[in-house]
């Protein structure tokens, strides 16, 4: 007698995205999640498509069926299609969470991660984050995120050639230090090394 197997289960939008790899790479659904975890603004579809060299059709969907995906889960954050394009936020009912989080923990003493890119900001502002980056010889997102979020870091427009968005300290900061101004800033040079004028031009 010829056994009879039951019918596989459709796929999902987003398993087909995660199983549909590319040379070896990250499917398409864990490729907009990384790129969407670190853009400052909303990124249009066509945007992602060109980036991905993928159909903007394809991007679409895929970006709807995981902001489908996060919503039926009941994820702390969601995926939002807002001025033009997509980024993440947190999900509305969590909010007075993540606020009383960001309001307490600016009692907590920054890490070393964090004073050296704060440092960085404070004498090379306006600056980019591959500028930070550069500086640290390290990736330094999550460090700028923290400190924007605790307020001794804010965005000052974006650059006129690589259009990247520049940040620069806050008027918070200047209060936290007791300073009327930047100019009251100590004085670097004794702090340097003796070949700085070369690490600056290797970081440029």
């Amino acid at each position: 007698m010829t056994e009879t197997r039951p019918a596989a289960e459709p796929s999902t939008p987003v398993e087909d995205a995660a199983q549909d790899r590319q040379d070896g790479g990250p499917g398409l659904a864990a490729a907009l999640e990384a790129i969407l975890m670190v853009v400052d603004v909303p990124v249009a579809e066509v945007t992602l498509a060109q980036v991905l060299e993928r159909p903007t059709h394809e991007v679409a969907a895929a970006l709807r069926a995981l902001a489908a995906e996060y919503t039926a889960a009941g994820r702390g954050f969601d995926l939002r299609e807002v001025a033009g394009g997509w980024r993440y936020y947190t999900r509305p009912d969590c909010a007075p969470l993540v606020e009383r989080f960001v309001r307490d923990g600016q009692q907590t003493r920054l890490t070393q991660a964090a004073l050296e890119t704060l440092a960085v900001v404070a004498y090379r502002q306006p600056v980019s984050r591959a500028r930070v980056a550069a500086v640290r010889g390290v990736n330094s997102d999550g460090v700028m995120r923290t400190l924007v979020a605790r307020g001794l870091v804010e965005e000052a427009g974006t650059d006129p050639e690589s259009q990247a968005v520049l940040y620069r300290t806050s008027s918070y900061f200047l209060e936290r230090l007791g300073l009327k101004d930047l100019s009251e800033l100590p004085e670097l040079a004794p702090f340097l090394p003796d070949d700085v004028e070369n690490l600056e031009e290797t970081t440029k």
